[in-house]
């Protein structure tokens, strides 16, 4: 895996940094959206310095863990870049877990063997130690050589034996993923990019954070997505690439009064959750703006498939495999009889990890080497990846394999409905049937009874007209909001498990 021609290793992070701020001191990388804070190359290495020796000083070093709990996102980047530097094993956390207890943060860090926790917030306590970044006493230094040892991000996923999937990627690891995201997407240091992402997630950290720096160009960062002035921001800092996932393309498909798309706007990456054919048309057609729709996980820092940025895009695929071996692999005879034959995907490379730090979850990967993600796809003759769904959540309907994303596929965009999520419901007779639940738009339809049934008729029909009937649902549910992770992917169980209240039902 070859480095971008930037005259720098790209392997290393230290390198990295020096070779920006020597080039382009006063080139601004990262932006606050709505302040006017800039960290330009020049002081990302001067304050990559001081807060790497801060860190010394704490007694944090190479090989050490910590957690980092930190609200603001260019507090974080800067304290993330200096801790990688330093050598440290870094588990970003959410911050919002310990927006009223402490104890669940401090009981992930014995989990992960953290040695400390690195936050914005004072807490005084026995268990871990919790340095405050707003209480040091910070000192210009550039004392410390930045040379790179061991250490990178401790991410963990969820896991299916109750103890949660911990993944260690390590800088260089995190960086080879990063060249590749920004090669693909031809960053140059003139590109700036806008991230509404949660830092603590690997897109956001690969994708936003260390691409852009790869590429020495800049990248805007604000704390939550926010729909109110979103064009506006992208007009004004200049953007020309957006990291999204699909529930902020639904909400930036119309346009309000007023607003516009700059015209330099050269594209938006989706990920993290599958993105329907019917809103990636819309939207294209809407903002005259590609969409790169890409697949990824966190075993993989964040990317395996991406559709071409210059080519054929499809819409409902997740692209072609880069840098990352990619095959679909099936134990069911009955599949083969398919027009397309729908299996577990699997991948392995460079770029993927080779096992997890528990034992436990050993048995996805083969003698190979070959990981097991979990996922459902196939490939069309192009070689272009289709997603169908996890794995466990088909519904198995007397024996008939349906999945999920076709139906929702089918309901997305009809009028009034914001986001759709099948599930399956204990039956009888079947097993499993199909259950829709819609989160309506607006929310204020929920309180207009005919408005609500006259939403559930079209929906009803539109099953009749696009769908075999062993996959057509057998009641819908609207409910008021969507549960939903910080990544937009849609917590499922919580449906199955009965966790959200539905305002209405009715059945098909």
């Amino acid at each position: 895996m070859t480095a971008p021609t930037l005259g720098v290793d790209t392997h290393r992070l230290d390198s990295l940094i020096s070779h920006h701020a020597t080039e382009r001191p006063a080139t601004p990388y990262l932006l606050e959206a709505r302040g006017s804070r800039v960290v330009t190359f020049g002081r990302l290495e001067s304050d990559v310095v001081t807060l790497a020796n801060q860190l010394r000083t704490w007694g944090v070093g190479p090989g050490d863990r910590i957690a980092l709990l930190l609200d603001d996102p260019i507090v974080f980047a800067q304290w993330f870049l200096a801790a990688l530097v330093s050598g440290v094993w870094v588990a970003p956390m959410d911050p919002s877990l310990s927006a009223t207890r402490t104890d669940r943060v401090e009981e992930r860090a014995r989990a992960l063997s953290l040695r400390a926790i690195v936050s914005d917030r004072a807490v005084e306590s026995d268990a871990v130690a919790w340095l405050d970044v707003t209480r040091t006493s910070l000192t210009m230094s550039s004392s410390l050589n930045l040379e790179q040892s061991d250490g990178g991000v401790i991410l963990s996923t969820s896991g299916t034996t109750g103890e949660a999937k911990v993944v260690a990627l390590s800088t260089a690891h995190l960086l080879d993923v990063a060249t590749l995201i920004a090669r693909h997407n031809k960053l140059e240091p003139g590109d700036r990019g806008f991230n509404s992402l949660p830092l603590w997630h690997v897109n956001a950290e690969v994708v936003g954070v260390l691409a852009t720096l790869v590429a020495g160009a800049s990248l805007v960062l604000d704390d939550a997505f926010h729909r109110t002035g979103f064009w506006k921001i992208i007009e004004d800092f200049d953007v020309t690439w957006i990291n999204a996932v699909p529930v902020i393309v639904a909400r930036l498909v119309h346009l309000d009064e007023g607003e516009r798309v700059p015209a330099r706007l050269r594209f938006v990456r989706s990920a993290s959750a599958p993105l329907s054919p019917s809103l990636f048309e819309r939207f294209e057609e809407s903002t005259n703006v590609p969409i790169i729709q890409s697949y990824g996980m966190t075993e993989a820092a964040s990317q395996i498939c991406v559709n071409p940025l210059d080519g054929v895009r499809k819409a409902g695929s997740v692209g072609v495999p880069v840098g990352v071996e990619v095959r679909v692999t099936s134990d069911d005879a009955s599949l083969a009889e398919s027009e397309i034959t729908i299996g577990q995907i699997e991948i392995k490379g460079p770029t993927v990890i080779s096992r997890y730090e528990s034992s436990l979850y050993d048995d996805r990967f083969d003698a190979e080497g070959w990981l097991r993600t979990g996922d459902l796809g196939y490939f069309d003759d192009d070689g272009y990846l289709f997603i169908a769904g996890r794995s466990d959540d088909v519904i198995n309907r007397g024996g008939e394999k349906v999945y999920p994303l076709e139906i929702e596929n089918a309901l997305i965009d009809i009028d009034g409905v914001a986001l759709v999520a099948v599930v399956g419901q204990p039956d009888d007779v079947f097993g499993q049937v199909p259950v829709v639940y819609v989160q309506p738009e607006p929310s204020s339809l929920l309180a207009d009874p005919q408005k609500v049934a006259a939403l559930a008729e079209r929906l009803r029909e539109r099953t009749l007209f696009t769908l075999p009937k062993a996959k057509r649902p057998v009641s819908v549910k609207f409910v008021r909001a969507f549960p939903l992770l910080p990544t937009g992917k849609v917590r499922k169980e919580l449906f199955r498990d009965g966790a959200v209240v539905v305002a209405y039902e009715e059945r098909f």
